[in-house]
């Protein structure tokens, strides 16, 4: 078994700095992932059938061959023109225009993510989603030398919930972008963003990191004119010299190749009943998402609705739009660009488009592919891997002191507030809360009555199990009340470990769900990005804490 990666972060802090003990946290046992992803991660049999290969170096060679066997030149041909266009404005490095121009080539391939066109990047995860799939394709690039491997940031512009976009935290600062949005997010108008603009650059205040910062929110948003451009400028600007290619599935020439798919749900509606299938197979856990009959949006600039089929007519719901069978299949080939896929068609989509080997997302996103894989079989297109991104916890020295200081490791940071303190409490007291010793004594000597009872009136034996029942109940209430007594005693020390936990898992939720890498790249600069490039190990399945 691997290593896990922070175990040799925090080792090698250790011997520095003589400060925190060294403990490694799995993405199963750190109590944030589902019952669906643990089971994933850990390879249960009852999920096999629900995906194609799973996440390991030496199954991508395998990988590798199927997607070569399944992916035309053609389509490569107009992935490049359409990349060659969506760039065409945007200065970006050698690297990244030589990974566009590599995709022309059959032993070139693809690792993507996704990602919402979140105001300045959003929360964390969106940097550790992207440094995963650059850092997985060199890896795959020291096995693999003979074929290449690009990283994709699919850009989410045909979103429509602008509510969970329009905004970002700096420290406890919510800095918002008021605006009406109506159709596909990436289309939207950059309009309102100067004043967005003032507000954040004095929260910045003054200093290198803080231009840098003020720099890139300036040029992303109020030099370009919408928000999918704003965030392309955004994104190459901070990934470019590691050769990141960043996709628009908003584009006619692309949509072109998806026109048979998209024929065949607006026909037949086939991937709402592959879907439901597989759907009966996850019963035991919670469903991500359930299929339409049509599983298409119809877009336009301000406009974004779904298509239903009532009446033999096709609809545009909240619209005027009808058409027949007819006018709707004349409607997609003339104008693919208006037809929009939803949750359920996007990652057919995107892997009609894309030479891909592996989608990298969070728990929620492959909660929701693991629904999927049978429609793709029944469309003939290759399912990609499946790799639960990167997380990771970042901490400052300062804190991995005070978590020294304070007797604290990292299991002890992820658990659950509340068990946090009874388990710190019960250490730090200088006599022991725990009564399991006087309960086991206390059962021992009820077995001796119920043996009594068994001898003289049965009817006793009930009287019995209510007595013992009552003193158990009684030990139990009193350790309670002896562990509450003892929190107020500690009751500054016991802060002092509640305050930090809060500082490092805001609102007692995951760090990178959160904040924005601006609050960390004020303080650290270009650091902070170097040491996550060197610290993320993809295929690894543990938590990575980065100390800075």
């Amino acid at each position: 078994m691997l290593k896990p990666i922070y175990c040799d972060i925090i080792s090698v802090f250790l011997q520095k700095n003589k400060t925190m003990p060294s403990d490694c946290i799995s993405y199963q046992e750190s109590g944030y992932f589902s019952k669906l992803m643990n089971d994933y991660l850990d390879e249960k049999t009852n999920l096999k059938a629900l995906y194609n290969r799973f996440p390991k170096l030496e199954n991508f060679s395998e990988q590798i061959q199927e997607k070569q066997n399944n992916f035309s030149i053609e389509n490569r041909k107009t992935l490049v023109d359409s990349l060659n266009n969506q760039y065409q404005n945007f200065e970006t490095s050698e690297t990244t225009l030589n990974n566009i121009k590599l995709l022309n080539e059959e032993n070139t391939f693809t690792i993507t993510t996704g990602h919402q066109l979140n105001l300045f990047t959003g929360p964390l995860y969106f940097l550790y989603k992207i440094i995963s799939t650059i850092n997985l394709c060199e890896q795959l690039k020291k096995e693999y030398p003979n074929q290449n491997f690009v990283p994709i940031y699919w850009m989410a512009t045909e979103d429509h919930d602008f509510e969970e976009i329009n905004h970002f935290w700096f420290k406890e600062n919510k800095v918002s972008w008021q605006k009406e949005s109506f159709g596909p997010v990436g289309r939207l108008s950059t309009e309102g963003l100067a004043e967005v603009f003032e507000q954040f650059s004095q929260d910045l205040g003054l200093g290198e990191n803080a231009d840098y910062l003020k720099d890139l929110f300036r040029k992303g948003y109020l030099e370009h004119i919408n928000l999918a451009d704003a965030t392309r400028y955004i994104a190459n600007e901070i990934f470019k010299e590691k050769g990141l290619v960043i996709l628009d599935g908003d584009d006619k020439n692309l949509k072109q190749l998806f026109v048979p798919f998209a024929k065949e749900e607006l026909v037949n509606q086939t991937s709402s009943e592959e879907v439901l299938k597989t759907n009966e197979l996850l019963s035991e856990y919670k469903i991500q998402v359930n299929p339409r009959e049509i599983n298409l949006f119809y877009i336009e600039d301000n406009l974004r609705e779904r298509i239903v089929f009532e009446d033999n007519i096709y609809k545009v719901l909240n619209t005027n739009y009808t058409f027949s069978e007819s006018e709707i299949l004349a409607e997609l080939e003339n104008h693919p660009e208006k037809f929009s896929p939803n949750v359920i068609l996007r990652p057919l989509y995107q892997e009609v488009i894309l030479p891909n080997l592996c989608y990298i997302g969070g728990g929620g996103e492959l909660a929701y592919w693991l629904e999927l894989k049978s429609n793709f079989e029944v469309n003939n297109v290759t399912f990609p891997m499946l790799l639960l991104r990167n997380s990771v916890l970042i901490a400052t020295n300062k804190q991995v002191e005070k978590a020294y200081k304070l007797d604290l490791t990292w299991a002890d940071l992820f658990s659950k507030q509340e068990d946090l303190i009874s388990h710190k409490t019960k250490a730090l007291s200088n006599f022991d809360i725990d009564f399991t010793t006087q309960k086991e004594h206390l059962k021992k000597q009820f077995v001796d009555l119920y043996e009594i009872a068994a001898k003289t009136d049965k009817s006793f034996i009930g009287a019995v199990k209510a007595q013992e029942v009552k003193q158990i109940k009684g030990l139990e209430n009193l350790e309670k009340r002896l562990l509450k007594a003892e929190k107020r005693v500690l009751s500054e020390k016991l802060e002092r470990i509640t305050s930090l936990q809060n500082e490092l898992f805001p609102k007692q939720s995951l760090q990178e769900r959160k904040a924005n890498f601006s609050e960390y790249y004020l303080e650290f600069g270009p650091t902070l990005i170097d040491k996550l490039f060197l610290e993320l190990k993809p295929l690894e399945k543990e938590f990575t804490i980065v100390v800075l």
